[in-house]
């Protein structure tokens, strides 16, 4: 039987870090054999907000190949660069024309977004969901792993396909979201009530998956700690103490229970040493290939050439099918 599709979008944008890893690209390695799994590193996205264009290059070819070393294979995902298949612009703006402008007002994070950017808002920013839509239903997938932060722009895409169906004939799949079950949830260094992000002004908030081991441990050394000795999971008074110990675990492959036996009467100064030795040894591997990946642009390149017309023979028949539908003159 065939395997079901899925679609994720990754953006370009700030440095992967730890929570990262630990709270979604480890399980999408661990699952990849179950699907069909198309990722698109959605560089056309991050220019919602302005970018450097070097920067911008570096990061996407950086990105790429990080992914490739945390463990995706090409042997079980297509992983490719949304601005060398140039169907998403296209279909985005078909669906521009039958999308209602209230359904892209009503987007929250547009909302959010522009209470930040004011008068600098781009209509970029305003019509990306619908972009978004057209990434997804290129690659007719059954699911789309999203986070519930998500959810509503999955609603608006199924909201899209069910329109343009009804208007012009079945074309699009009608995706599913599909929100796995939580997974690790990692905070941020300096706070373990907020979420690890890369967006936090504070570079000693996260931990990179690029920082080298002398970096590591000084980030640990700084972590935001208590002053009560033993070291608990589970204590709402003591948020730090359970999102480092939940690094720990998840570092260490130990488990749940391994863990708070070993750690119950630790002290900070004995700790802290222990985790940053168990960080550095999950990422080593990473880092290692992908200072490989990296050392070899060519054949960087080169995988992304092959990647982008595996998505493009996907996208260009989908895309055909939507121009057919809509009455435009085959080229």
């Amino acid at each position: 039987m065939a395997k079901p599709r899925t679609l994720s979008g990754i953006q370009p944008s700030g440095e992967l870090h730890l929570g990262n890893y630990l709270g979604a690209i480890k399980n999408w390695v661990a699952e990849q054999e179950r699907y069909e799994n198309f990722f698109c590193i959605v560089d056309q996205h991050a220019i919602t907000v302005p970018q450097d264009p070097e920067l911008l290059r570096e990061r996407t070819r950086s990105l790429f190949a990080l992914y490739l070393a945390c463990g995706l294979s090409l042997e079980h995902c297509v992983l490719f660069v949304q601005s060398h298949v140039p169907a998403h612009t296209e279909l985005a703006w078909l669906f521009t024309t039958i999308t209602p402008m209230n359904w892209a007002e009503r987007m929250i994070q547009y909302k959010e977004k522009k209470e930040k950017q004011g008068e600098e808002t781009s209509v970029g920013l305003f019509s990306y969901p619908i972009l978004q839509a057209a990434d997804i239903l290129l690659y007719q997938p059954k699911y789309v792993p999203v986070g519930e932060d998500q959810r509503q722009h999955i609603e608006l895409c199924r909201d899209i396909a069910r329109r343009f169906n009804d208007r012009f004939g079945e074309v699009f799949v009608i995706p599913e979201a599909l929100i796995r079950p939580q997974g690790a949830r990692i905070m941020s260094l300096t706070d373990g009530t907020r979420k690890m992000s890369k967006s936090d002004p504070s570079d000693f908030s996260r931990i990179h998956l690029l920082d080298d081991p002398d970096t590591i441990r000084k980030k640990i050394q700084k972590c935001k700690t208590d002053s009560i000795r033993g070291i608990a999971f589970d204590d709402p008074a003591r948020p730090e103490a359970h999102n480092l110990l939940t690094i720990y675990m998840l570092t260490s492959g130990k488990s749940k229970e391994e863990v708070a036996a070993e750690c119950a009467e630790m002290g900070w100064g004995q700790f802290k040493p222990l985790l940053a030795d168990s960080i550095i040894a999950t990422l080593e591997p990473i880092q290692k290939r992908y200072r490989e990946l990296s050392s070899d642009p060519d054949y960087l390149h080169g995988l992304m050439r092959e990647n982008a017309a595996k998505a493009r023979a996907v996208a260009e028949q989908t895309l055909q099918k939507a121009r057919d539908a809509m009455g435009f003159l085959p080229p």
